[in-house]
């Protein structure tokens, strides 16, 4: 018995000491765990931080596209494909939300827009009393800044859509797209508008808000906006 005690106490020395190396050594965070932030996804949405400035001529469908594509490009993200978020009317009438994909959609911080088409556009009426996020902090240019929105000088919101607020395109017979984005006339047919930031008006959806006064680059400052798009990477 007498033997055994040097020998415990040996082994609880040992114990302890290879308790206090073990809580020395640096701990490793698991993959994906606290300290180790994934990447946000990238970016599948933005606002155009400029127009093309024709008014809302924009050569059509594809011209659209391509301006998507070109500050896609410059801001990184030109290894996708872009499109606008425009309806067209008339035989063949293209719908803007049969463009863009199913989702989820992302801007140039990472952050979510919408998670599919139902949140984006209420389809159901559960979605449309939620809404989609969709705002003033969310619906950021290519090159992460806000739109110029209601109380800002100059207002900028009113981005091109020519759909309707479920995200096809109008069939009343009345022009809501200049001529399916190939007219600049001042004063001659319209486009149908919506709101970056939601605000403002009776109306405040982010794809259907209201006519512009014309179709000229002038026409569309003074309705409030610039002549912007949504363009989304399908």
């Amino acid at each position: 018995m007498k033997y055994m005690r040097p020998v415990l106490a040996a082994l609880a020395l040992t114990v302890t000491l290879g308790s206090y190396l073990a809580l020395a050594q640096p701990q490793q965070q698991p993959a994906g765990g606290r300290g180790q932030q994934a990447p946000p996804p990238p970016m599948n949405f933005f606002v155009t931080s400029v127009a093309k400035g024709d008014g809302a001529n924009y050569g059509g469908l594809a011209g659209a596209d391509a301006h998507c594509q070109m500050l896609a490009q410059a801001a990184g993200r030109g290894g996708v494909k872009w499109v606008a978020y425009l309806s067209t009317q008339g035989p063949g009438a293209v719908y803007a939300r049969d463009r863009i994909g199913g989702g989820p959609w992302y801007n140039a911080r990472g952050g979510l827009v919408s998670m599919n088409q139902g949140q984006l556009h209420g389809d159901t009426i559960e979605q449309a009393r939620v809404g989609n996020p969709i705002g003033k902090n969310s619906a950021l240019t290519e090159k992460q800044t806000p739109v110029n929105g209601q109380g800002d000088m100059p207002n900028q919101h009113d981005i091109l859509t020519g759909s309707m607020p479920d995200g096809r395109a109008f069939t009343d017979g009345m022009d809501h797209t200049c001529s399916n984005y190939t007219s600049n006339a001042a004063g001659m047919g319209t486009v149908q508008l919506g709101h970056s930031d939601k605000q403002g008006g009776g109306n405040s959806s982010w794809n259907s808000a209201h006519a512009s006064r014309g179709c000229s680059q002038m026409n569309l400052i003074q309705t409030g906006g610039n002549g912007y798009l949504y363009c989304f990477a399908p």
